[in-house]
């Protein structure tokens, strides 16, 4: 995380998720989670086929849902298949409510 943000606040993760994601419900169970843990944001499938995860809430929400992206294997039944996760840390911006599927 960027040493620049408030680590006390709320803070916006994008994740950019690798591997078979895409027609396996993978964005249904990142909203899931992510509403589980309380986030706002979208999961929205991209044109070469990574999944786009954007999330805004607290620093250990966030953390949480990284950690199910990105395990392996996963624990709480996560759909397709993950190979890497790129993740970019930056103040959140407070402009969404809700967690969608794009």
């Amino acid at each position: 995380m960027d040493d620049d943000l408030d680590r006390t606040g709320p803070v916006r993760l994008t994740a950019f998720v690798r591997g078979d994601v895409q027609g396996v419900g993978f964005r249904w169970w990142t909203r899931s989670r992510a509403l589980e843990l309380g986030l706002a944001g979208h999961a929205t499938n991209l044109p070469d086929g990574r999944v786009q995860v954007v999330a805004e809430g607290e620093r250990a929400a966030c953390d949480r849902l990284l950690t199910q992206l990105a395990e392996q294997p996963s624990t709480t039944g996560r759909p397709g298949r993950v190979t890497g996760v790129t993740e970019q840390w930056t103040q959140a911006r407070g402009t969404t409510s809700g967690f969608t599927e794009r």
